[in-house]
């Protein structure tokens, strides 16, 4: 099988230094096509650097990369195909959405029947003639994405698309991410909001000091083995802490109803409650399991 079909990205030991900085520290990434994936890490973890690289606007020091099944040698030429953007999208303020999705697309070689469809896609055909100067942030941020379709590009590279969205326009911008991979295009995305990431991403990648500590679906990092401190509402509060006070595998945190406990030992309380006729209310984990991963994995690293 083709390598192209086996991989949107395939990336091997790639390396990538500023100066006496270390950014990207022999990086292996696969993404599959048609996929949503994620890429998390605090500040200064190389996130952007390995966005940049995919785009071609860098080039690594050392390893193997490819996109689309096109080796990437040391040139700023990235292939055909992918589109996005790093650091926010580069606007012509001075322009409205129209006329800066036109001169993009005149410096593509884009047709200019399809600046109407990208602006309705992303849901900016109201303001397509006001001037991006007067943007807010999310709606910059939709402009970048229309700019980036304009190509119909089989891999998307967003760094932070729900930036500045309300709930409405990120939940706009969701769908048109889920509905490009539905029909087969590739997408990454960095992202400081964990929601977003579970909300889109079958799989993700979290880089820490410019190396991959995590690569895989979100499910593992859900592993039945890690301990999550779980918030629980019931009918009977009291009766619920002294059942989860006597379950093997729980611990009670302060004096708010809230326990600390793998997956097994969560079933098990919750099947005590429910046998001794406590209704569950809510059971919702205090963090979400890809944040606390996220902690765990990278705590005290930033920098």
């Amino acid at each position: 099988m083709p390598v192209a079909e086996l991989h949107a990205i395939r990336a091997r030991a790639v390396t990538k230094r500023f100066g006496d900085v270390v950014a990207l520290d022999g990086v292996d990434l696969d993404v599959a096509p048609g996929q949503i994936h994620g890429l998390v890490g605090p500040n200064g973890a190389g996130k952007t650097t390995l966005l940049g690289l995919l785009l071609g606007l860098a080039v690594a020091d050392g390893g193997e990369l490819a996109i689309l099944g096109t080796p990437i040698r040391r040139s700023l030429a990235g292939p055909d195909g992918v589109a996005g953007f790093v650091d926010g999208p580069g606007l012509y303020p001075s322009l409205t959405a129209r006329q800066n999705l036109a001169a993009l697309a005149a410096l593509r070689g884009a047709g200019a029947g399809d600046i109407g469809d990208v602006l309705d896609q992303v849901g900016l055909t109201d303001v397509a003639d006001d001037r991006a100067a007067g943007f807010s942030l999310g709606m910059r941020q939709r402009l970048g994405l229309a700019a980036a379709l304009l190509t119909r590009p089989r891999l998307l590279i967003l760094d932070e698309p729900s930036n500045g969205l309300d709930p409405a326009g990120k939940r706009h911008v969701h769908r048109v991410l889920t509905g490009l991979a539905a029909d087969g295009a590739t997408v990454v995305l960095s992202s400081h909001r964990m929601d977003d990431v579970e909300a889109l991403c079958s799989e993700v990648t979290i880089l820490n000091l410019g190396r991959v500590v995590f690569s895989g679906p979100l499910s593992k990092l859900a592993a039945e083995n890690r301990e999550l401190d779980y918030r629980l509402v019931t009918s009977d509060p009291q009766a619920a802490r002294r059942i989860a006070a006597g379950t093997a595998g729980v611990t009670l945190i302060g004096e708010a109803l809230v326990v600390r406990a793998n997956v097994p030992a969560l079933d098990d309380l919750v099947v005590r409650l429910v046998r001794d006729g406590i209704a569950l209310r809510e059971l919702a984990p205090v963090i979400s399991p890809l944040e606390a991963a996220f902690l765990a994995l990278t705590e005290g690293a930033a920098r």
